[in-house]
């Protein structure tokens, strides 16, 4: 076996901690942190406010929490595609994009509660890559949609 600095995997394979360490970071820089999506397919909030202020060029804007927090208050121009963790949610959002080419941009977003729990923006941006859109960004909403959004009055209806 051979001696130095390293661990050993379950098959027996030495990995060297410059191997390791190259492996980990090709896996960060490929957006592999636990997330179907990349870190570049996240979008921060202040900026999706500030293009929805501009007013041009505006995204398809989904949202895909439960109706009851789409009624009570939503991002501007966002159209509501039903709850995306139940099966009739996927259809919801699926039949919400249906006639869209798949190279536009579309923003989805939920905000139930904190991003790193929520039941349904996972399945949701699953839904959109296996349906083949190419331009799929998340709204990091990290505590929820009240204190990510509309306390900082952002555009809301």
């Amino acid at each position: 076996m051979e001696r130095g600095l390293g661990i050993t995997t379950r098959r027996g394979l030495m990995l060297s901690s410059w191997s390791l360490g190259a492996a980990l970071l090709t896996a960060c820089a490929r957006g592999e942190s636990g997330e179907p999506w990349a870190a570049s397919e996240l979008m921060k909030p202040a900026e999706l406010a500030r293009i929805l202020r501009a007013g041009k060029a505006l995204p398809h804007i989904y949202c895909v929490a439960f109706p009851v927090l789409y009624r009570q208050r939503h991002i501007a121009h966002s159209v509501f595609a039903g709850p995306t963790a139940k099966p009739e949610g996927i259809q919801a959002l699926r039949a919400a994009v249906s006639g869209l080419a798949k190279s536009v941009p579309v923003v989805i977003y939920c905000g139930c509660c904190p991003m790193n729990h929520c039941p349904n923006i996972r399945p949701a941006y699953r839904t959109l890559r296996e349906l083949g859109f190419k331009n799929v960004r998340v709204l990091d909403i990290p505590t929820n949609l009240h204190q990510d959004w509309v306390a900082k009055d952002y555009p809301a209806d």
